[in-house]
């Protein structure tokens, strides 16, 4: 099952723009947790947006398994690093984290692709 990321992610625009509108106080917080989880402390957010990624396929969230792929690629995240953080998901969720790790490889190697320069 071969999935493109980037697309689903960008589906995702108008429905949360919806939603940011409906639920304007609840997003907003929402924002704000995102804002305060993310900011870098003890941990730096490489760091957290790999975490989050394993939280995305132990929860199976495509969703979220897009947005936190592309985020872990924005702050540079390497491949072995991404493959590392699957094998945390994969010993805390099982089998099913297993079909969402591959996916997760999957979005990973479609964001960084997209960063990376075409060669001539």
């Amino acid at each position: 099952m071969h999935k493109n990321w980037p697309e689903l992610a960008s589906g995702l625009s108008a429905p949360l723009k919806e939603l940011r509108t409906g639920a304007a106080d609840v997003m907003k917080g929402f924002s704000a947790l995102a804002r305060a989880a993310l900011e870098p402390r003890a941990l730096d957010t490489k760091t957290k947006e790999l975490v989050a990624l394993g939280i995305a396929v132990a929860t199976r969230c495509d969703a979220c398994i897009a947005f936190h792929a592309e985020a872990a690629v924005r702050h540079g995240a390497t491949r072995d690093e991404v493959m590392e953080t699957m094998g945390m998901a994969i010993y805390m969720g099982a089998g099913p984290a297993v079909m969402y790790a591959a996916q997760a490889v999957e979005a990973y190697d479609q964001y960084a692709a997209k960063t990376q320069p075409a060669a001539a």
